[in-house]
Order: C-alpha cells, then structure tokens, then sequence
C-alpha cells in the first residue's frame, strides 16, 4: 500500500482552487495565501491527541488547558497515554476536572489502545482517509469531526472536506452569498469542484467566515 506524505503543495492548491472556483478565487485573492501548516512536519502521538481532543471538547481553550496540566499534573506525565493514565483513579481524575463522560472516554481510549485498535502514526501513514475514520470513530467520544481535524492539522491530508463544521458552512455560505448555510450534503457536493484540494478549501471557508463576522481571533479547531 502506497505510503501518504504529510502535508501538500499548498502554492499547487492554491492555483487549483482559483481556476476551478471563481468565487472563492475572488475571497482567497483578498486573503491572501495561507501558509503551509507547520505540524504537517512534526511527529506526534495519536493516543496523545485523541486525549487532548477529549479534554478539549465543549470548553474554552483556558479551561480546557488548565485541565489538561492538571492531569499532567496527577498521572506525572506529559503524555496521555494507558499506561500514564492508569497511574490515577477514577476520583483523582474527576477532582483534576475531568467530568464523568470525558472520564468514560479516556478508559475507553486507553482500553482500545492496549488492546492495539489504535493506529500508530506509522500505520496511518499507510492508510487512506476513510481507513482513518473507520478505525477512531469508534472510541467513546470521537466523532467523525474530531478525526478530521487530525486528518487535516496534523496528517496534513489534502482533501478533506469537514461537511459538518458550521465554520466552513458559514464561510460557504458567504461565499455563494446564500441566505441560510448550505447543508452538509448541499455542501459535499459544492466541494466535488475543489478536489483534490478540499482541506485548502476548508481552510479558507474557516477563514472567511471568521473575516465575516470581524472575529479578532481565529476559530480554535480540536488539534490546536
């Protein structure tokens, strides 16, 4: 199976989604190109991310960090991991913060991951988007958005398209000048045109959005 290199020719996507759509050219012009992203290079730990994404869920990015340095704090380790995490019980992780549905998702995900249910960053590099999905979506508190962050921030995969994201519909929306946000089906099939590129699509969309409602700080995603 062919190996999948992270990261993409963004200056290529670029050119590509100009040609191909005049309209979201026009927004991308007024822009201005949007740099490659620098963890497409770094290594990391999926296990270690999908807990982070977890603790993240539903909170701002200050609670949310405050509450990751405390479990760093009670398990005496920077990475969240099955092993780091069974050096606390249940009560020490819930007096950390971490409320009882996040709780379930962490022993959820530490459980798959000793059991090997979850890819490696060398094995995703041999598997393909959907593979991706199929293998993490499973583990409690992982949807199918999460995974595509990961695919799309730190993966670097280049054509992935976050139907569901309301920042992206917002930002197609602006972009067709429609009256309400294009569903998510309305918007897979808006996409088909930027292919094979649809992450840079969705990395504009975001950035139109935030551009429409004069947002000072940009949208915080769950691999952030």
């Amino acid at each position: 199976m062919a190996r999948h290199a992270r990261g993409f020719d963004t200056d290529a996507a670029h050119a590509h989604l100009a040609r191909r759509d005049r309209k979201l050219g026009r927004w991308m012009e007024r822009l201005g190109p949007i740099a490659p992203e620098p963890r497409w290079r770094q290594r990391f730990d999926p296990v270690d991310a999908l807990a982070r994404a977890i603790l993240y869920q539903q909170l701002s990015g200050k609670a949310a960090a405050t509450i990751v340095g405390r479990v760093e704090a009670a398990i005496g380790s920077a990475r969240l991991h099955a092993d780091t995490l069974s050096r606390c019980d249940d009560a020490r992780l819930r007096a950390s913060g971490v409320s009882g549905n996040k709780l379930l998702a962490l022993r959820d995900l530490s459980l798959r991951e000793s059991r090997g249910e979850i890819p490696t960053l060398a094995e995703m590099a041999r598997m393909d988007e959907a593979a991706i999905v199929d293998a993490l979506v499973p583990v409690r508190g992982i949807g199918r958005w999460t995974v595509e962050m990961m695919l799309m921030f730190r993966l670097g995969r280049p054509d992935v398209l976050p139907v569901d994201d309301l920042g992206v519909r917002k930002g197609a929306q602006r972009v067709d000048r429609l009256d309400a946000m294009p569903t998510p089906r309305e918007l897979a099939e808006r996409g088909e045109r930027w292919g094979p590129y649809r992450t840079y699509a969705a990395m504009y969309l975001w950035r139109i959005a935030d551009a429409a409602s004069a947002t000072a700080a940009p949208t915080k995603r769950s691999q952030d």
